[in-house]
């Protein structure tokens, strides 16, 4: 993969598709992100997450929203200061202490005493290619269900025509 097809399939500036470069490839190649059609659907809902690759951190408000992630249990958010400790980062934008926990687990790093290991390019990308295999979205790309994907990603269908435009360029530069 080349820093140009990462700038169209994931909607990003040369400088940043050339820093996540190495680390998308390396990523995508560890969690069998493998073929054409995984590859362009998962450039484009990270590239739609992160703002095309600008953004590894959840900017902070807070905003109402980001307000609520404070003693939420479903996140695992038990301890004063988890809302914000345990904000959306990685370029999937995980979110919660508990779902640190588990992606720290996975990948075999401390995330909850080094949380903005997370933020980091590397990690970033990791985390989002863990995240895509293990909650099926190499079979829902295989379909080319973008539907699917925004809502298994999402939770909804928040910037689903970006998602479908970052996937339909991601196509043209990858098959």
């Amino acid at each position: 993969m080349t820093p140009k097809q990462i700038v169209v399939a994931a909607g990003a500036r040369i400088d940043r598709a050339t820093e996540f470069e190495p680390f998308l490839t390396a990523a995508m190649a560890e969690f069998e992100i493998n073929t054409p059609q995984r590859q362009a659907m998962f450039l484009a809902q990270v590239g739609h997450e992160s703002g095309g690759l600008k953004y590894t951190v959840e900017i902070w408000g807070p905003t109402p929203a980001q307000s609520r992630y404070e003693g939420r249990k479903d996140l695992g958010n038990v301890q004063t200061g988890d809302g914000y400790r345990f904000r959306g980062r990685g370029l999937l934008q995980t979110t919660g202490r508990f779902n640190y926990i588990t992606t720290g687990a996975a990948l075999d790093v401390d995330l909850i005493a080094t949380p903005e290991l997370l933020g980091q390019p590397e990690l970033a990308a990791r985390s989002a290619a863990w995240f895509w295999q293990t909650k099926g979205l190499n079979e829902i790309a295989d379909r080319g269900d973008n539907l699917a994907a925004t809502k298994r990603i999402n939770g909804g269908f928040n910037g689903l025509a970006d998602r479908q435009a970052l996937y339909a360029a991601a196509l043209q530069v990858l098959a």
